[in-house]
């Protein structure tokens, strides 16, 4: 019988409730019926209710802040018996102005029996709130004439000038001829007479001068009362005949003390316009043990503070962290690799390796030559191989083990690349006939997603390299660039390597970057092999011609081999050329070999600059011929930033050019500094420094071209697949322990 983890059932019910209640705000965003202008519904309701030089009876309250618990459960069902004609909120109905802050107040409100009107407060005001309030309910400063009383609203955030609306408001009283007048104004106009908890000079109406002339124009038209909120407190003070009441006790945080208290204010007018009101203090929590412990009683209140459904979602997401903190500390793991693996039966017979790649020959660039020479170095070892690969309009018409599956999408201007068509159902069935021991993954997503997929299915391991540095690619991607490295990038490459068996990379940096963003699957450093062999083999008469066909005579010769595009930072090189053109009398010419979508851009900035002497964009050569174009150069030079391993950099180092390169991960673990080339920061001085130091000191170019040239001697193809050979093993003999140990404990608890 096998037995649940309830810690696991429940870490996905929290989980699950969390879901929920972001889909519930979602729902009240945008799938709740809309609604406008609702206070000229509530208006023509409160006239049905007060003929004109009728008395009203009305309740005014402060601070409901969305609250569920109070304002919902408790004081709504009493004023809906008290036979009142209407409801005021002083401000703060809404605990902020999010759209689903209004839709849920609204749904709220609708459970009122009598009609209300709410005054623009600070929380209606915050986050972007002013035009939601402006739609859903109406201006933000306002009068109402009902009965023999007029209601002013005044809008204290600041929104509005206040000068403006004095100027209105006097307007408004001076042709008034009401029995009583009320002003309601959502900050405090008057500091209270106890001090109030963590208040401050911000929470009361501001500026000054608003403060001043709002008492003014109250004492000169013979303003009764003057309502607000914004403070969790009940206070009410008399000046010049004025009654200054704050009321922030229908909702949200209350500290239950003598001032600070759940509450609501009736209001009565009568028909020749004397006004009284009375407080309505509400028995809510004043248990004596929270009176007591009001620090304690501050905090859990707090929680529910913020409404009943976002209490739950607030206890739902603090489980879910402690159920992972439990796992974290708790559980036993061991960081150390199994040295207890046998990888020697693997080791023994041939491997049936399935590589899915995104880009593959005849594409040109790091990844695809990779590729080639992994699938060569294998074959000669005994292995059999199925490359599964994009379709290319140039790609050779007999290939032997490699399926290629035609693209729904071609992008950049070359349409170089290519998203394949993972949905056809003959790739599924090729990759099962061909039977493999293990799947190796070339990029986290398309078709490597695919293949994660298969080796799931046919209950293989998954071996994933890590080629590129996905977050230098965000221009490709139409989101922003912060977006798409820390959101996107990052975290894709974090999931799909702990979904995979293990994870080669070309270098320890990138390791290390690996570990940074969680990456915990098995890692195995292992560099991309190199012809070496046959950057030795180049005729000098071959060399000589082609410096011939290219117009070069004595110049020293910079080479450069690199996509042209935005992550390659051939503009840097640009630019550095332009100046190091200025900075030295020898000659040199530049070849940038390589092609890709920025070429019609940067031939025009060569242009722009006059350097069409100095600095050439080849074009792109077959890989074929590549140590022939090495072998006119003198030094290398390089300025990438997304290079996992700069494999151009090693063969490069074969042809006995030394390099200078910008500091990157790809390039730490390769270029040492003043020992086969140099690396700098990417600052154009600096980087420029070094070329010159190479193009004008002929001893110093001889020590580190000889030193480039053994450091790449050991970074041969033929190593670099028995190696790879060597994890596929070691991989396959884990997952088989692995899957031994589940079997065994599945055993287990069916006993």
């Amino acid at each position: 019988m096998t037995h649940r983890n309830p810690l696991k059932i429940l870490f996905y019910l929290c989980l699950a409730i969390t879901v929920s209640l972001v889909a519930y705000k979602f729902y009240l965003n945008f799938f709740k019926q809309d609604f406008e202008a609702v206070h000229s519904e509530q208006v023509e309701r409160i006239y049905q209710r007060t003929p004109p030089g009728s008395g009203v009876r009305f309740a005014v309250v402060g601070n409901i802040n969305n609250s569920v618990g109070v304002f919902e459960k408790r004081i709504i069902p009493e004023l809906n018996n008290a036979g009142l004609d209407f409801l005021v909120s002083a401000g703060n109905a809404v605990s902020g102005g999010g759209e689903d802050k209004y839709r849920a107040l609204y749904g709220t409100l609708g459970r009122l029996d009598i009609p209300y009107l709410l005054t623009f407060g600070q929380h209606e005001y915050e986050e972007f709130g002013s035009f939601r309030f402006y739609e859903h309910m109406g201006p933000h400063y306002f009068s109402v004439r009902t009965g023999n009383t007029r209601l002013i609203f005044l809008d204290s955030t600041g929104k509005t000038p206040w000068r403006w609306q004095i100027r209105w408001l006097r307007d408004l009283l001076n042709q008034d001829t009401s029995n009583a007048r009320i002003l309601f104004v959502g900050h405090p106009v008057m500091q209270p007479d106890n001090p109030t908890l963590f208040a401050s000079e911000d929470d009361y109406l501001q500026p000054e001068a608003f403060r001043t002339a709002l008492m003014n124009v109250a004492r000169s038209y013979d303003i009764d009362m003057v309502f607000s909120a914004n403070l969790a407190t009940y206070d009410e003070q008399a000046v010049d005949g004025t009654q200054y009441i704050t009321t922030g006790g229908a909702g949200g945080l209350v500290l239950n003390t003598e001032n600070s208290f759940y509450h609501y204010v009736e209001v009565s007018v009568s028909p020749d316009g004397e006004v009284q009101h009375q407080l309505h203090r509400m028995d809510i929590g004043q248990h004596p043990v929270w009176k007591r412990l009001e620090g304690l009683w501050f905090f859990v209140y707090s929680l529910f503070y913020t409404g009943f459904l976002n209490f739950i979602l607030l206890v739902a997401v603090f489980v879910a962290i402690t159920i992972k903190l439990y796992q974290i500390i708790f559980i036993g793991r061991n960081y150390y690799p199994d040295y207890d693996l046998d990888p020697t039966p693997w080791l023994e017979k041939p491997l049936r390796v399935a590589m899915f790649t995104n880009n593959y020959l005849p594409f040109i660039g790091g990844v695809p030559i990779s590729i080639e020479r992994l699938r060569r170095g294998l074959r000669s070892l005994g292995d059999r191989i199925l490359v599964v690969a994009p379709r290319y309009k140039d790609q050779p018409e007999q290939e032997d083990n490699v399926l290629r599956v035609p693209s729904l999408l071609a992008m950049g201007e070359k349409r170089e690349f290519r998203l394949a068509n993972i949905f056809l159902g003959r790739i599924r069935k090729r990759v099962r006939a061909f039977v493999p021991d293990i799947i190796h993954l070339h990029h986290p997503f398309w078709l490597g997603s695919l293949g994660l997929f298969m080796a799931r299915r046919l209950k293989v391991p998954a071996v994933y390299t890590y080629h590129t540095r996905l977050e230098h690619y965000a221009h490709f991607v139409p989101l922003p660039g912060m977006l798409f490295r820390n959101l996107i990038s990052h975290a894709l490459i974090k999931r799909f390597a702990n979904r995979c068996d293990s994870v080669i990379v070309p270098t320890y940096s990138t390791e290390e970057y690996l570990r940074m963003i969680g990456v915990t699957t098995p890692t195995f450093v292992q560099p991309t092999g190199i012809e070496f062999e046959r950057f030795q083999s180049v005729a000098t008469d071959q060399v000589e011609a082609l410096r011939t066909e290219l117009g070069l005579t004595d110049e020293k010769v910079f080479v450069s081999v690199s996509r042209l595009s935005n992550e390659k930072n051939i503009d840097f090189m640009i630019e550095a050329i332009d100046r190091l053109r200025r900075e030295t009398d020898v000659p040199f010419r530049f070849l940038m070999i390589g092609e890709g979508h920025q070429h019609e851009r940067l031939q025009k900035k060569i242009e722009d600059l006059n350097l069409t002497g100095h600095f050439q964009l080849v074009g792109a050569i077959k890989p074929d011929e590549m140590a022939l174009w090495y072998s006119l150069g003198d030094a290398f030079l390089f300025a990438s930033k997304s290079e996992t391993q700069g494999m151009v950099i090693l063969e490069a180092m074969s042809a006995g050019l030394p390099v200078v390169a910008v500091r990157s991960s790809g390039i730490e673990d390769v270029v040492r500094d003043g020992h086969n080339g140099y690396k700098t920061p990417e600052n154009q001085t600096q980087w420029q420094a070094r070329a010159q130091q190479l193009l004008e000191d002929d001893e110093l170019r001889k020590t580190l071209s000889d030193k480039a040239r053994a450091f790449a001697a050991d970074y041969s193809v033929a190593q670099f697949a028995r190696d790879v050979r060597t994890i596929y093993a070691t991989t396959l003999a884990a997952y088989q322990k692995r899957s031994q140990t589940r079997h065994t404990r599945d055993l287990g608890r069916s006993d």
